[in-house]
């Protein structure tokens, strides 16, 4: 269990390496985005390959960070059952998750989506708009993203054994420190607090 501890580390760091660098893509297509509005609207000058580019860009960030987003624990879910469960039905509910509904999504996606990337590699597809961009970096974040989720599911699975067995603590407790909204707070109270004393 310890090796399998391990590659869970080590995919954990791949993907907190990835979430890291993946936000620089969003603000690359808000900066596209508003060069080309500016251009549009001073030039009246427009083309498809900047329109293009952001939604690339943003497929880019949104596929990349899945893994990222699974590892902090912050996928949408639907906790009306789980919620009222103990900590150990929760997890449970979690592995049978990634088992049975994860870990088949995302071979499906890898089965049909490499194949299609590589087409589009080979073929040297393009736009269909005039000024388009090639189609192939945006097929590839396809394999790239559900690659990295797929690992990222496996290391949470492995995690989820672990605590399972009580090899770990709980890794569905946030490991961060306060969010600015409660320091925010926190610092609040403590003014009012300085202030009813004085």
């Amino acid at each position: 269990m310890q090796a399998l501890l391990k590659f869970s580390r080590g995919v954990d760091a791949l993907n907190a390496f990835v979430g890291r660098y993946v936000i620089w893509l969003i603000l690359a297509s808000t900066v596209i985005s508003a060069l080309n509005a500016l251009v549009r609207k001073i030039f009246n000058v427009s083309s498809n390959a900047y329109l293009e580019a952001q939604w690339y860009l943003f497929a880019a960030a949104f596929l990349l960070a899945a893994g990222y987003t699974l590892l902090q624990n912050e996928h949408v879910r639907i906790d009306v059952v789980s919620s009222r469960l103990s900590k150990r039905g929760q997890i449970w509910i979690d592995v049978i998750g990634f088992i049975f509904f994860l870990t088949p999504v995302c071979l499906a996606m890898l089965f049909f989506g490499t194949p299609f990337f590589l087409q589009g590699l080979h073929s040297g597809e393009v736009s269909g708009n005039a000024g388009g961009l090639i189609r192939w970096p945006v097929y590839l974040m396809i394999p790239m993203g559900f690659s990295l989720l797929l690992l990222q599911c496996w290391s949470e699975l492995i995690k989820r054994i672990a605590f399972l067995k009580g090899l770990i603590e709980d890794p569905t407790a946030k490991k961060s420190a306060k969010s600015a909204e409660e320091e925010l707070a926190e610092e609040i109270a403590r003014l009012a607090e300085a202030k009813t004393k004085a």
